[in-house]
């Protein structure tokens, strides 16, 4: 039965369809890519979601690519990533086979036949002897959201596991935990144009130039002369181009947030308006008295004049004032209170729901955002609730599966799963398009937790990932221009991705993975309906009927092409107008949100204190970020490039203070020892007035810097705390 599927679905066994001319993936080249000599798609790295023109040849293959001019996010421009998107898809260490590991320990080669069976028995096998609980999947925002949803709803609703969860925990938790509970939904407010259109633009733990380098040249575009104000414990690039850097103390930002509502109320500067659609106000100035300017000056490092001085910038009624964070507020101990310390500053100022406006995060993966509402892991697939028995029943109506399919409980969060695995519930863990064992913070956890696994399935589309090689078993996937689907970036901008490769071997598009995988798990009729990415994309769009994230309006992948891709929410009857080409929208003009009363929540807790301070064993404080434009995350494409690893340092490297540099008697180039409470490694000096004294910062793109970093989570989002720990440093001897 499995061998006759597989034949009508990859061709013969021995004979791929991938491997004959005309085809990708599962289908031949679509007609829509030929005869034209270009096709475009969405980037596959960050979430800014520029689009791409890709050049094919006369068989329709991609051959190179630019920029798309006209496009509404980039503007006919791209980063060094973006350029060399395509250089990823022919490195020579591509999964193009699944690998089985033997009795001897080795991946070998194996067929589709072989490898889905294994998986199945293996994994029925667990849940048999352990329960439903006992099997969990970590997954990606950088996959489309098509196949998201195809694989939280075959695990959930098909398999009949609970416990899953995608790496935009390490990146957006906070973000989505904060919307939430302040305005009723996962609704980020802004569009990018808002950086053309603010008076002040404050920029918190965020480094645009680095990390979102095309919004940093949205915010060049500006024409009214902005403010531009970073608040970061670093000189950043950024923060060395703008008209202000606040140096703040290592996660004093919260305290520096409530010292600033503190003045803001103190002087009357607030917008009474905006306050009328808010809930929680008296309790929250009542709360702000203990957080003067001169009570928390210590806590920031910042003194009395510079919180004023900045509270009436930020206050300012006749200016146009947006906030914009990433992952220096979402990566941290309380960054749900601080995301939403700086929600509540727009709500009593009345920066929110108009041009120039807003508290806005700038998500990390490219399709984080289509992660948050579609793939069926901490929310209900299309922005529902698991604990919702009407909307379980909605689900199961559209997607035509029985309604006690859907559970209604919650999965554990990334962080438990792993807890769950090192403590031995967790016996079977399936991981997609992601890599943890270089990328989850204090990494060295997972050696020992890999040896509590009987199996342990990765789902990429390489074999060399830190991940892959301590795999039972490997399946070969498709990448990023190899497929079809869609993704939604930080403006909740819906855009479409194009197969403009074959994938290599036998390696298949996720989405093809999860139906081989249905059919073999034999639920395969559940997902009779999910014949390809776009039938499935309709079937999610029919599902946001009536919820904040509507789409209804959207009538299929050219529709969203034709548009300049499209914003949510966009229900039907909607006028195209609305979204032409370049035309933006963002949210909340009417003043009504998401919760029950249509009022936004201001919502607060105390600064806890740093979950590993300095101390005189440890007395360095280790910050991590984006060391260049041209890396990306674990290197894992980036590092397949030859031009993009001549743009940034192929050693690991730690930049310290002159004065510290001094003090320990070391100079650019010396290797150092830095060592934490959890391991030590050596990287290069670079002698930096950069980073403060007492200080040290190293890109996180370089697998040896988690085996440092401190398993602390915020308490409201699970997301960790990867941006500070405390490290002590030596020269290396000899």
């Amino acid at each position: 039965m499995l061998t006759r599927f597989l034949k009508q679905h990859t061709g013969p066994l021995t004979r791929d369809l991938v491997q004959e001319p005309g085809h990708f993936g599962l289908g031949k080249i679509p007609s829509r890519l030929m005869p034209s000599s270009a096709a475009t798609s969405i980037c596959g790295y960050c979430a800014t979601g520029c689009q791409l023109k890709i050049h094919l040849d006369e068989n329709g293959e991609a051959i190179n690519l630019s920029p798309q001019a006209g496009y509404p996010v980039n503007l006919g421009m791209a980063c060094p990533k973006g350029w060399q998107a395509l250089d990823p898809l022919d490195s020579p260490d591509r999964a193009t086979a699944p690998l089985l590991r033997d009795a001897a320990g080795n991946l070998v080669e194996t067929d589709w036949a072989t490898a889905l069976d294994t998986f199945t028995t293996r994994l029925k096998g667990i849940r048999e002897k352990h329960g439903r609980d006992s099997v969990a999947f970590l997954s990606t925002g950088q996959i489309p959201f098509e196949e998201m949803s195809l694989l939280g709803c075959l695990f959930k609703f098909g398999m009949g596991f609970l416990h899953c969860d995608a790496n935009t925990r390490q990146c957006m938790a906070t973000a989505v935990t904060a919307y939430k509970q302040s305005f009723g939904f996962d609704a980020p407010p802004a569009t990018y144009a808002d950086f053309e259109e603010s008076d002040v633009i404050v920029l918190v733990g965020a480094n645009l130039c680095i990390a979102h380098p095309i919004l940093w040249q949205r915010v060049m575009r500006n024409q009214r002369n902005p403010d531009i104000i970073v608040i970061d414990p670093r000189a950043t690039e950024t923060a060395q181009a703008a008209t202000r850097h606040i140096a703040l103390k290592p996660k004093g930002d919260l305290a520096l947030l409530y010292a600033l509502a503190h003045c803001i109320i103190r002087d009357g500067r607030v917008d009474e308006k905006s306050l009328a659609n808010t809930e929680g106000f008296a309790e929250f100035a009542g709360f702000l008295k203990d957080y003067s300017p001169a009570a928390m000056a210590g806590r920031t490092g910042q003194t009395v004049e510079t919180i004023e001085a900045l509270a009436r910038t930020v206050s300012d009624p006749d200016k146009r004032v947006s906030w914009w964070w990433t992952m220096g507020v979402n990566q941290s101990h309380e960054g749900v209170r601080t995301a939403q310390a700086i929600i509540n500053l727009c709500l009593i100022t009345g920066n929110i729901g108009k041009p120039g406006t807003g508290p806005n995060s700038i998500t990390g993966q490219c399709n984080a955002m289509g992660s948050r509402l579609f793939s069926n892991t901490t929310s209900l697939v299309g922005g529902h609730d698991f604990s919702n028995a009407a909307h379980r029943e909605k689900v199961a109506q559209g997607l035509g599966i029985p309604v006690e399919n859907i559970p209604s409980e919650y999965s554990m969060a990334y962080d438990e799963i792993l807890a769950a695995a090192e403590s031995g519930k967790i016996k079977g863990l399936w991981i997609v398009a992601t890599n943890p064992f270089h990328s989850w913070i204090n990494s060295g956890r997972l050696a020992a937790l890999r040896e509590k696994l009987e199996f342990l399935v990765v789902q990429d589309m390489y074999r060399t990932t830190e991940s892959a090689q301590v795999a039972d078993l490997v399946l070969p996937a498709a990448g990023w221009g190899e497929k079809d689907g869609c993704f939604i970036n930080s403006e909740r901008r819906i855009g479409t991705l194009k197969a403009v490769r074959r994938a290599p071997g036998l390696a298949l598009s996720d989405f093809r993975i999860f139906r081989l995988i249905a059919h073999s798990w034999g639920c395969g009729d559940l997902f009779s309906e999910w014949t390809h990415p776009e039938a499935a994309f309709k079937l999610l769009r029919d599902l946001t009927k009536d919820r904040p994230c509507d789409i209804t309006g959207i009538e299929d992948y050219a529709m969203i092409d034709r548009l300049g891709g499209v914003q949510w929410p966009f229900p039907k009857g909607s006028e195209v107008s609305q979204v032409a080409n370049l035309q933006s929208r963002r949210l909340f003009e009417d003043g009504v949100f998401h919760t029950p009363d249509k009022k936004a929540r201001l919502l607060f807790s105390p600064p806890a204190d740093l979950p590993e301070p300095p101390d005189f064993e440890f007395p360095y404080t280790l910050l991590t970020g984006r060391g260049t434009s041209s890396q990306w995350h674990t290197q894992t494409r980036t590092g397949k490039s030859d031009i993009l690893r001549k743009l940034y340092p192929e050693h690991i490297y730690l930049e310290i203070h002159p004065a510290d540099a001094r003090k320990l008697g070391v100079k650019d180039g010396d290797v150092v020892n830095i060592r934490s409470r959890r391991g030590d490694i050596e990287a290069a000096v670079y002698v930096a007035p950069t980073v403060q004294r007492g200080q040290v910062f190293m890109p996180m793109h370089y697998r040896q810097v988690n085996q440092l970093t401190h398993s602390a989570f915020d308490p409201h989002s699970r997301q960790p705390n990867y941006k500070a720990c405390a490290v002590a440093i030596t020269r290396k001897k000899g």
